[in-house]
Order: C-alpha cells, then sequence, then structure tokens
C-alpha cells in the first residue's frame, strides 16, 4: 500500500488520461513537466518544498497528497480526485450590489473554486486530507477543521503566515477568508460578446469582454479564452479557462479562481510567483477578458 501511495502521481496522471478530465486547471501530473513545475512553487507544502513559504517541516515529502488522492477521493468537488472536505464556510461574494455594470448572473461559491477555498478561505486546515499517504491514513471527515495531526507546520515565518494547526493566517492576499466581496468575481456568468444567442448562455452578450471560444470535448460544450499562446481555437493550459455551471437552468461559462491561475505551475515556473496562466506584463490577464 505504501509503495503504491507513494508513487500515486503516475497512477493519477493516468486515471486523469483514460478517463479525459476536461478541468484542465486541476489536470495533475499529466506529464513529467507538471510535477517537475509543481515541486518549486509555494503549492509544495510538503517537506521538499522550495522553502521560505508555508509548508510542513515533518510528515511527508509527498507534494500531491494534499490535494488530490488516487482513491476515495470527495465528489462534491469539480475537481479530479480531490482528496479534502470542503471547509463549509458561508460566502459573500462580488455580486451586482457591488456594481451596476454587471451582465451576468452571479452563482453561490461552486464549481473548481470550492477546491481553491478549501484552504484559501483559512477555515480548515491545509491537511484536512482524506487519504493521507502510507497504508491505513484514510480519514473520512479529513480531520476536521484541525486537520490532521501527523504534520508539524512551520509557523517561524514573520509575518506568521500559518497556525500549528495548519490554517491559513491574515498575513498576505493569499488569505481570501469566506468575504470575497473584495475579490474578482467568481461564479460569474461570462458574457463576452461575439456569442451567438444559440449557444447556452449565448443570450449574455457585452462588448465590454472578449468572445469566448468553445468546442465540445467528451460531449460537452466548453468555453475559453484564446490568450493565443497555445494555438489559436485549441484549448490550452495557459488560456484563461472558463468553467461550465448552470445559469438559470442553461449551462454556459464561468469565471472561477482557476479561470484566471494554474495552481500546477505558474506563469513563468518561479517559485513565490502568482500561478497566473500567462504573465500579467502589460495587464496581459485583465485584457485577455476585457475589452479595454
Amino acid at each position: 500500500m505504501r509503495d503504491m501511495t507513494s508513487n500515486w502521481s503516475q497512477c493519477l496522471g493516468r486515471l486523469l488520461r483514460a478517463t479525459g478530465a476536461g478541468v484542465i486547471a486541476l489536470s495533475l501530473v499529466a506529464s513529467g513537466t507538471a510535477l517537475a513545475g509543481i515541486a518549486n512553487t509555494r503549492h509544495n507544502l510538503s517537506t521538499t518544498g522550495p522553502g521560505g513559504f508555508v509548508g510542513v517541516t515533518a510528515g511527508t515529502a509527498d507534494i500531491c497528497v494534499f490535494c488530490h488522492t488516487p482513491h476515495a477521493a470527495n465528489l462534491s468537488v469539480a475537481a479530479p480526485l480531490w482528496n479534502k472536505q470542503n471547509s463549509g464556510a458561508t460566502y459573500t461574494t462580488f455580486s451586482t450590489a457591488s456594481s451596476s455594470t454587471i451582465d451576468g448572473t452571479v452563482l453561490p461559491v461552486g464549481s473548481v473554486s470550492l477546491a481553491c477555498l478549501s484552504c484559501h478561505d483559512g477555515t480548515q486546515a491545509m491537511d484536512n486530507i482524506i487519504n493521507a499517504p502510507g497504508s491505513g491514513g484514510l480519514t473520512a471527515d479529513g480531520g476536521g477543521a484541525a486537520g490532521l495531526t501527523t504534520f508539524t507546520w512551520d509557523t517561524a515565518q514573520t509575518p506568521p503566515r500559518v497556525n500549528a494547526a495548519g490554517q491559513m493566517l491574515p498575513a498576505s492576499v493569499a488569505m481570501l477568508g469566506a468575504d470575497l466581496t473584495n475579490d474578482h468575481p467568481i461564479g460569474i456568468q461570462y458574457c463576452g460578446g461575439g456569442q451567438t444567442a444559440a449557444l447556452p448562455g449565448g443570450a449574455c452578450r457585452d462588448t465590454d469582454f472578449r468572445a469566448p471560444a468553445n468546442a465540445t470535448i467528451n460531449s460537452q460544450l466548453v468555453w475559453w479564452i484564446d490568450t493565443g499562446t497555445g494555438g489559436v481555437g485549441v484549448r490550452s493550459k495557459s488560456d484563461m479557462i472558463l468553467y461550465t455551471r448552470a445559469f438559470a437552468g442553461v449551462n454556459g461559462p464561468s469565471v472561477e479562481c482557476a479561470s484566471c491561475h494554474d495552481p500546477h505551475v505558474e506563469a513563468g515556473g518561479v517559485a513565490g510567483a502568482t500561478f497566473l496562466r500567462v504573465s500579467n506584463a502589460g495587464s496581459a490577464v485583465c485584457l485577455a477578458c476585457h475589452n479595454k
């Protein structure tokens, strides 16, 4: 069991390729490049992390286990083989009350954004892990808000960014909390101009936003914003990914945390960067969607 778990990243990569998992933002270790990339980022919370960032000083050298598991995954989160429970927080989101120019519907927090917030809202430990490394590591609730007790977190940073239980502290903008009104909206319908009314969600069209590309993948209509870095008309990890959600009962493109952020390999591959899908030089991330 330990051998299987310690090498589970290879198994996970095969599973995702075999099932055609459509959540590109969280398609983990589909190649050696992706694995090498995440090892040198802030999302390597293991003892092998790059240092200087939040992580454990004892407990495991496994990188991927803090988010993914090959078995017993949480199916209530729209992320492949998710290894954490939802935090259970009640979120206050950026809504039409914050702006008179929002055209699209704003949904409650859901989709892949729940995966991000299971750490970044600070309400539960980052070692809330359903299936911990090694034999006998299955814990249905992941240890609850305090997480498991088998990890030692580095609390010596100045200012402190994590407590002894592994919960994020409000020392940096990465700890979003449950009040998301001062953050870019998520769960918001993407109303880019150029969509046709024949497309699901096509009645929502705003020329202040660029038209999304779309294609049918695994029998599902999906959307994204071409950044021109991965080939026009071909969805790639460096495009702004739009996630499918139901708006007034009709599926359409939604902006989520992982639309702009790739949690595995950030632009430039430099530890400590902000995991943006493309460099934001010249506001490239903003202008990919916003027609300004």
